[in-house]
């Protein structure tokens, strides 16, 4: 069952931030801030290596922690990830990372929530009629944490939404070769788990129609949305580790 989600302004040491008042509730595509390396463990940046004094001073990235000169850190831009309001400080690597992520948030991102048709085969629905449409509008929530799933035809059943973070992969599919050499994609098929850790699987079939188009562009949209999932599970997993060995 989807919850509400509603949200407060809060103040970090890094600037304003929008958050969920429940942060079980945030977004899956957000990350937590890292913490900054003490002045005291950092008496040049870590970049150039130029040594701090009065008139060279320390600068935080609030994407990584790290310290650096103003040289280094001098790019201020905006950091969704993170939920804040305003742009932000980041060194050099880290601003390429956000700028590619912004793409994402900015045009991939409104793809996925307005949606598009697919024809749908999924476990967790009966057999279909041999003359029974199974045509639904996809598309992700406001919230960003589900995959909602709207009948297109007075006989197709209900599809219970799909949280996000429970997906576990995402697969293309594709047709024979075409004459050039290259596969067509026609969907896609994801693996995920219910509310009562029970696998599904669910494929996502393109409409042959003036749709497909737009189905295509929902397609890769997805796909950069996973992409950012797995890095998530990824680095959360290091950090566990690596709290596990202290």
């Amino acid at each position: 069952m989807m919850a509400s989600c509603d949200k407060k302004l809060v103040r970090s040491k890094s600037g304003l931030k929008i958050v969920a008042l429940n942060e079980n509730l945030n977004s899956p595509f957000t990350i937590s801030e890292p913490k900054w390396i003490p002045d005291n463990e950092c008496p040049r940046c870590m970049n150039c290596d130029a040594k701090f004094d009065f008139l060279k001073r320390r600068h935080h990235c609030r994407r990584c922690g790290k310290c650096f000169c103003s040289e280094c850190c001098t790019a201020k831009i905006s950091l969704p990830r993170m939920c804040f309001v305003d742009p932000v400080r980041q060194c050099a690597k880290c601003t390429q990372i956000s700028a590619r992520e912004g793409e994402f948030f900015e045009k991939h991102l409104k793809t996925l929530q307005n949606g598009s048709s697919f024809h749908i085969n999924s476990t967790s629905l009966p057999e279909p009629d041999d003359n029974a449409s199974m045509s639904f509008l996809c598309k992700m929530s406001k919230d960003q944490r589900f995959l909602l799933f709207e009948c297109q035809s007075d006989m197709c059943p209900e599809h219970s939404p799909i949280e996000v973070s429970h997906i576990d992969s995402v697969q293309i599919l594709s047709t024979d070769l075409l004459p050039t050499g290259n596969k067509a994609a026609t969907g896609l098929s994801l693996s995920y788990k219910d509310c009562d850790a029970t696998q599904h699987r669910l494929e996502m079939i393109c409409p042959e129609n003036s749709q497909k188009r737009q189905s295509m562009l929902w397609l890769a949209a997805m796909q950069k949305a996973m992409k950012m999932l797995t890095e998530n599970k990824e680095t959360m997993a290091m950090i566990s580790s690596l709290s596990e060995e202290k």
